[in-house]
């Protein structure tokens, strides 16, 4: 491809330093590209004198065939660009508990460079946090990590929260300003129901304090409305983030504040070799969602000094 290139536009400038300038290459340079392709087809294209830089019979032909095909070749690569890098379609967008502020910016920023793309936003369970991802009802989730499933992928996550204690307003923890972890072994925990995997119902409800202590296992629920409400009804406490806790905030409930826990980190989830632009354009979306500086649309770069050449459209390759 380099060699045709090449030749292609010795052919326009009949001039082995112009030449070299629009290929960004040395004069030198072209003149070993032009010996390889003239070896590769067995005779030569190019008569070149002290005075001037002409084509040979045979040159001229080929120029003929070579010039609207390669024009083809590279329409075809920048179509295919284009629609690569098109983001348009539907992005369907699950999410556990409740859809905070983070991810809220997120879908504003996408949907304002994406406008193009409709965006179904679809509550997960806590009992089947990964199960609409397999079966194909949502294409991205934002769920509570740890995620340690080898059919999924962890993407960028959000920002790490506190943990807060939802417990009834008659419970005699609601009366404290703040807990430690030690403190959940007097509180049965409320606790995701299976199939949730195990190891993410205990992060959630830990069976154990940091200290070794015992903690007793509450109801399992569905969802996160029966969790709230088994805790306003006295039957157990039910740890959540804290932008979660804000959200739900009611009357019968108090949110303690829980410290020596590991953060809370919420992430965007997709299947494994689900790549596509819209996912790709979703998942940047978030990242830069967390940098409100750099998030705006950049400045369009200068113009560079003469445009790319059709081998470096055509291969990437400057």
């Amino acid at each position: 491809m380099r060699e045709l290139e090449c030749f292609l536009v010795l052919a326009e400038e009949l001039h082995f330093g112009r030449a070299g300038e629009r290929l960004y290459v040395s004069q030198s340079r072209v003149s070993q590209l032009l010996r390889s392709l003239e070896t590769r087809i067995g005779a030569r294209l190019v008569e070149r004198t002290s005075r001037r830089v002409a084509l040979t019979p045979l040159g001229s032909r080929f120029l003929g065939q070579l010039r609207p095909a390669y024009g083809l070749l590279g329409d075809a690569v920048d179509e295919a660009r284009a629609a690569a890098r098109c983001v348009a379609g539907r992005l369907r967008l699950g999410f556990l508990g409740s859809a905070n502020h983070r991810m809220t910016a997120a879908l504003g920023l996408f949907h304002a460079r994406h406008p193009q793309v409709e965006t179904d936003i679809v509550e997960i369970t806590m009992a089947d946090p990964f199960g609409p991802l397999r079966r194909g009802e949502v294409d991205a989730a934002v769920v509570l990590l740890p995620v340690a499933e080898a059919d999924l992928v962890v993407g960028p996550g959000f920002e790490e929260q506190p943990w807060t204690l939802a417990v009834s307003v008659h419970h005699p923890l609601a009366r404290r300003g703040t807990l430690d972890a030690e403190d959940l072994a007097d509180c049965p925990l409320i606790a995701a129901a299976p199939p949730a995997p195990g190891y993410w119902r205990d992060h959630q409800a830990p069976p154990r304090t940091p200290g070794g202590r015992t903690v007793a296992r509450g109801p399992a629920v569905a969802t996160l409305q029966e969790g709230l409400a088994n805790a306003a009804a006295g039957r157990g406490g039910m740890l959540l983030c804290r932008p979660t806790a804000e959200a739900h905030a009611r009357a019968d409930i108090v949110f303690v504040p829980v410290g020596g826990l590991p953060l809370s980190e919420l992430a965007l989830v997709t299947v494994r070799g689900s790549h596509s632009a819209l996912l790709r354009a979703f998942a940047k979306t978030v990242v830069d969602s967390a940098h409100p500086l750099t998030a705006a649309p950049s400045a369009k770069p200068p113009p560079s000094r003469r445009a790319m050449s059709t081998y470096s459209r055509i291969t990437g390759v400057e």
